[in-house]
Formats: structure tokens, C-alpha cells, sequence
């Protein structure tokens, strides 16, 4: 059997995922991160994006907005601002939060709402991203 470790994902709506992984990735603040069991301890913000849980043959694929993932040898929490499964994902709402992000940095007036227009389209981009890989995932399994 495969070394492992405890995995849990939970936004301000509740636990999302709670089980075992044998590596998880994830986009932290400096970059994608990939976790194995007993990793060195770690504590880092997370930009939005893709987190991937790999158990075995199956893997798992999350979007979060943004929070914080705390790494010890056996567990991995992830808390996120918001967490979605990326099945349950709505392409086309993704797409229409990217462009109307787009709109809101062409219109913004202040650099306020520049950076919440960027901070907008950071988070319908990941989630486009998330999508695609899932996608991309599920064809090459054949799934799709």
C-alpha cells in the first residue's frame, strides 16, 4: 500500500474533501507546490486556482479562490475562501465573470478598482484553467 496522508478542504460552506492522498498540488503564494506524505512542515497563502488531490489511479480536481494551506508530515488542511469541485463548475458562468472582469478594468477610474477588476479576472481564469484541465483529464482517460 502507498504511503499517504489525511487531506482536508474546507470553505466558509463547509468541509468539501476529507480523505486520503498519496500527493496533493496546489497554487500557493510563490507557485504550484506538489505535497507528498511527510512533507517538511508548511504554511503559505494560495492564489486562486486548481488544487489537485492524486490517490492512486483517481485524482480529484478543486477550484479555490484563494486561503491558506498548512502542511504537516501526515495531515494537509487547505481552508479556502471559496472551494468547488471543478465538475460542479459552470463554464460558461466562468467565461462571463472573465469578461466582465476584463470590462470592469477598462472602465475602472481608480487604482482601487483596477485591483479588484485583476482580482476578479485572477479568479475566472483559474477557474477556466480548472476546467480545461478536468477536461483535458477526462479525454485523454477516455471518460469524456
Amino acid at each position: 500500500m502507498a504511503v499517504s496522508m489525511q487531506v482536508d478542504i474546507v470553505s466558509a460552506e463547509g468541509s468539501i474533501f476529507s480523505g486520503k492522498a498519496e500527493m496533493v498540488y496546489a497554487q500557493a503564494a510563490n507557485g504550484e507546490v506538489g505535497i507528498l506524505p511527510h512533507h517538511a512542515q508548511f504554511l503559505s497563502s494560495l492564489k486562486p486556482g486548481q488544487v489537485r488531490v492524486v490517490s492512486g489511479d483517481e485524482e480529484d480536481f478543486f477550484y479555490i479562490s484563494g486561503g491558506i494551506i498548512e502542511i504537516q508530515p501526515t495531515v494537509l488542511t487547505i481552508l479556502a475562501d471559496t472551494a468547488i469541485r471543478a465538475e460542479d463548475l459552470d463554464s460558461v458562468a466562468a467565461e462571463e465573470a472573465k469578461r466582465r472582469a476584463e470590462d470592469a478594468m477598462d472602465q475602472a477610474k481608480s487604482d482601487i478598482d483596477v485591483a479588484r477588476a485583476q482580482g476578479e479576472l485572477a479568479e475566472a481564469v483559474a477557474q477556466i484553467q480548472t476546467i480545461t484541465k478536468l477536461r483535458d483529464r477526462l479525454h485523454k482517460t477516455g471518460l469524456a
